[in-house]
């Protein structure tokens, strides 16, 4: 069947008109328009209904949260999620600062555990979201960074793997303070945040129960517009412990060591760098 009978059998309308924008890991995104009037974005993964299943769980499960920073789930199946379509513009610093807000309100609705119901990913690698009471540092060096340093370490080499290995080992002390529980999106770079007219809506999750520092290292990490807004506005709304800028490059090794496993080499360096750095404190 093509994406228009599956999307209409799926919502149960007929579908005008479809684009289609291309493709990234191993789905299709398309941009279709419904009869009823709804224009809608659908996620096309064909036996890949496990990471259809988990964005679907993180995003409902954030929007308990804060409802309206993510879009509604429309519908999901093994073949497709279905969300509206979210007429992009370009990010303002009225709007960067509402989401410092919305993102700080999001952190402190706390859920229970370190961790998720679901099993997660992260592009096409699996997430271990096995569920703990904490501390978030001992989860996050066996959750986060572990699994992947041996996939990692061809890239990394000897000396970057063994430095790798010594932030997992002090992982308590470089960790801060203990902190409860955050509901974060996991994710949170740049290109999963969607600027509408008057706020950012985000998309694409890798959605658990985490540190909250964990999602503001992610904006930082390639870039989001205005972030000197979002912060202030952040911790305006919810203050940050001492040290919170310090402690960025830890929680960014759990991405970049993804991007390593993903694509190889060209991300050793700034890997390093973030060991590096966070080792040096």
């Amino acid at each position: 069947m093509s994406v228009a009978a599956d999307l209409s059998e799926l919502l149960g309308v007929a579908v005008r008109a479809t684009t289609d924008l291309g493709a990234s890991h191993s789905w299709t995104l398309h941009h279709a328009m419904l009869t009823d009037g709804r224009d809608v974005f659908a996620k096309v993964a064909a036996g890949r209904a496990r990471i259809l299943s988990a964005e679907a769980e993180g995003l409902r499960w954030l929007g308990v949260g804060a409802p309206g920073l993510v879009p509604e789930v429309l519908a999901v199946d093994d073949r497709m999620l279905v969300l509206p379509w979210l007429p992009e513009a370009p990010a303002t610093a009225v709007a960067a600062e509402r989401f410092g807000r919305e993102l700080a309100a999001l952190h402190a609705h706390a859920p229970g555990s370190f961790g998720a119901p679901w099993s997660g990913w992260i592009a096409d690698l699996p997430l271990d979201n096995t569920t703990s009471n904490g501390p978030w540092s001992h989860w996050y060096a066996e959750r986060r960074l572990a699994p992947y340093l041996p996939r990692a370490a061809a890239h990394l080499g000897p000396d970057g793997t063994r430095m790798l290995e010594r932030v997992i080992e002090n992982i308590d002390t470089l960790a801060g303070p203990q902190e409860t529980p955050s509901r974060i999106h996991g994710d949170l770079w740049s290109g999963n945040i969607r600027w509408t007219t008057d706020r950012a809506i985000l998309i694409d999750p890798a959605a658990h129960g985490g540190h909250r520092e964990t999602d503001l290292a992610m904006l930082a990490l390639f870039g989001a517009p205005h972030l000197d807004r979002i912060h202030a506005a952040y911790r305006e709304t919810h203050p940050l412990a001492d040290g919170w800028r310090t402690r960025i490059p830890l929680h960014q090794l759990h991405p970049l060591l993804v991007h390593v496993v993903l694509f190889g080499a060209g991300y050793r360096d700034r890997t390093i760098a973030a060991a590096t750095a966070i080792l040096a404190i």
